[in-house]
């Protein structure tokens, strides 16, 4: 085989790379290359052990994105995203949830044929090994699946509290979207607790048992290259010695899978994007796709942090083994609000605008599960090593509804915490703190201090072909192009009212169907 052509070459060992790549080589008469730009993680306990990972945020593990300044935002927020094999399922906390039925099928309103909850669920399955009972659920799949051990006190105080509320207990991926109820999660960890992402648990069995099979590490791909009949014909890619650059050949395909913020940062370097902007930067226009880039969505984040009265736990499976959903309106076929509980201090953005802190303390952290606003990925320049300008545009949708929906979920989570089973925990309130009682009080201290849940999406999203602003079609093709997909997060429509990493997995799931069925 030769080492410069491949019939696939896939451009990011991410969560959605590491998949395909393992399924794509399952025909020992295909030939792929898997791209990544960070380390390998075989073998490395910072990945694996579960608990460790909010030591990757901010790490050499970490793109750690800064944000643009924000009109109505926190301007000092930063985007981790991933630089490891298996992207953000190698650095994140596995929370792992299945895609809401509802948000699938508004996929498919939204012009994504082919990716309703009926066509795109079985995927799920495919994915896990899952013991929770349900005839939907895998037993066989790569990923496990299992539930927190209820091992933490406080967490039991906030289920405890919110049922008082009317936010029952109850058990998650179980067969419906959770609308209003809480609940220890699922995540993707063995019972050792070393982390199932897909980089561990799609690729390392096989890493020495397919010769089809190239994986290399530490090479950052600069752009895609095309002939002159616009086919995908392989990518440019900097050597890991950085002394200089290399070439890989695609016989079928070149399928990009570098996440919501590289993703369209790769296509827009390779001459496809926003043509005004490609110019402004001095990129060759090939393709004028005014959506790569656009309509990037998040799940912001808001925080009420307490400093506890009892002492914390000392050991847990990630630190945030809880997750709470409401529905302020009752209209909604989805929660508008998600919280997540965090059995540690949590003061990233409050320690800087003068909030107190403690080395004892919990939290509740209410995002906005199907917000408004819209943002954009921009190119800083033409040099591929500049980091891209990335303008999530928080709390700018004209309507407000983004802004109310936090604030709904701020006062929610005040008023768990008022209930008798978490009062006897309260020491005191430490953020937004007692003085912070009014909306505009309220709305200020969001604004300043406010966080992401990392979940970007929807900045290469795909929808029907004669949609101009989809820059996929529903097959993840790329339009105006051939020879050339994407899969990860920025092909998602939308976010999903939860969090997507087992998403993106299936996603990949079913694009290694589509290009296996061409």
């Amino acid at each position: 085989m030769s080492d410069s052509v491949f019939d696939y070459v896939i451009a990011g060992g991410g969560t959605a790379g590491c998949v395909l790549a393992a399924r794509l080589s399952e025909d020992p008469e295909v030939s792929v290359c898997l791209l990544e730009a960070g380390p390998s993680d075989v073998g490395d306990r910072n990945i694996l052990e579960l608990t460790e990972w909010m030591y990757l945020l901010d790490s050499g593990y970490d793109w750690d994105y800064p944000v643009e300044p924000q009109e109505r935002g926190n301007s000092f927020l930063r985007h981790a995203r991933a630089k490891v094999l298996g992207g953000c399922s190698s650095h994140n906390s596995c929370i792992a949830f299945w895609p809401p039925a509802e948000n699938l099928d508004e996929w498919a309103a939204m012009g994504a044929k082919g990716w309703s909850a009926a066509e795109v669920l079985p995927y799920v399955a495919r994915v896990e090994n899952n013991d929770a009972p349900g005839e939907q659920h895998g037993h066989s799949g790569p990923v496990r699946l299992r539930d927190v051990p209820p091992d933490d006190p406080c967490g039991a105080a906030v289920l405890e509290a919110a049922a008082l509320i009317g936010l029952p207990t109850v058990q998650f991926n179980r067969g419906a979207t959770v609308r209003n109820g809480a609940g220890w999660f699922q995540i993707n960890s063995d019972e050792d607790n070393i982390r199932m992402s897909t980089s561990h648990a799609y690729l390392h069995p096989i890493l020495d048992s397919r010769p089809n099979l190239v994986v290399r590490t530490g090479c950052r791909v600069s752009e895609v290259l095309f002939d002159e009949a616009r086919n995908a014909t392989g990518v440019r890619y900097q050597r890991p010695d950085l002394t200089g650059y290399d070439t890989i050949s695609a016989r079928r395909e070149v399928i990009v899978t570098a996440g919501a913020i590289d993703t369209p940062k790769l296509l827009m370097l390779s001459g496809i994007g926003p043509a005004e902007h490609l110019r402004e930067v001095g990129v060759a226009v090939l393709v004028d796709s005014p959506g790569v880039g656009s309509n990037l969505d998040d799940h912001v984040e808001g925080l009420v942090f307490w400093e506890a009265a009892r002492p914390m736990v000392t050991t847990s499976t990630q630190w945030w083994e809880i997750g709470l959903f409401a529905t302020t309106d009752e209209t909604l076929r989805l929660p508008d609000v998600m919280m997540h509980y965090g059995s540690v201090p949590f003061d990233m953005n409050t320690l800087r605008h003068g909030y107190p802190t403690t080395d004892n303390g919990f939290c509740l952290t209410p995002n906005v599960t199907q917000g408004r606003s819209r943002g954009t990925v921009r190119l800083r320049s033409r040099d591929f090593r500049d980091r891209p300008k990335v303008d999530p545009r928080y709390f700018t949708d004209p309507e407000g509804h983004d802004e109310r929906t936090m604030l709904a979920g701020v006062r929610l989570a005040r008023k768990i915490a008022e209930q008798t089973p978490l009062r006897d925990w309260v020491a005191r309130e430490l953020a937004p703190g007692p003085d912070a009682t009014t909306d505009d009080e309220l709305l200020d201290y969001i604004r300043a201090t406010h966080n992401t849940v990392y979940h970007p999406a929807a900045t290469a999203r795909m929808g029907a072909t004669d949609d101009p602003m989809a820059v996929l079609d529903p097959e993840l093709r790329v339009k105006g192009v051939s020879r050339l997909r994407v899969v990860d997060a920025s092909a998602m429509p939308k976010l999903p009212a939860v969090n997507p990493n087992i998403t993106v997995m299936t996603m990949a799931e079913k694009c290694a169907d589509l290009i296996r069925k061409t």
